[in-house]
């Protein structure tokens, strides 16, 4: 059997900021959307240029408090060609990001910046 990744799904507290940080910081696009008042949550899928994967983002109306990230969860990841340009772009637009890192004995290829649930995404300079 072959499996087919389709998408990855995260709730948020606020489904306009979620919007602005998955569109304006990362260029996602919404390729659709579902809402189901009768039941209070709607989702909304984006996904990059290439369309062969999506990101879930369930917004449940009117949560009480924060979704508990956890322990077990540790990040999404994205790829771009011009990483230092990307961090500085995050930074200008006043989210949290690290310093560039790389791993040990390697030079820095990545970054993380927080969207606004708490959310870590690594971003990582494209080969």
């Amino acid at each position: 059997m072959n499996y087919k990744m389709l998408h990855t799904c995260i709730r948020v507290m606020d489904l306009e900021k979620s919007l602005k940080f998955y569109q304006e910081a990362l260029g996602l696009v919404e390729t659709r959307r579902k809402d189901f008042p009768e039941h209070a949550f709607t989702l909304v899928y984006l996904s990059d240029a290439s369309g062969q994967y999506e990101l879930e983002l369930t917004y449940n109306y009117n949560p009480d408090k924060p979704y508990e990230i956890g322990n077990g969860f540790s990040h999404i990841a994205v790829a771009v060609k011009d990483l230092e340009g990307s961090r500085k772009k995050h930074e200008e637009m006043g989210y949290k990001v690290t310093k560039l890192m790389g791993l040990p004995g390697s030079p820095p290829r990545f970054y993380f910046v927080t969207d606004p649930d708490g959310y870590d995404v690594e971003v990582i300079r494209a080969d």
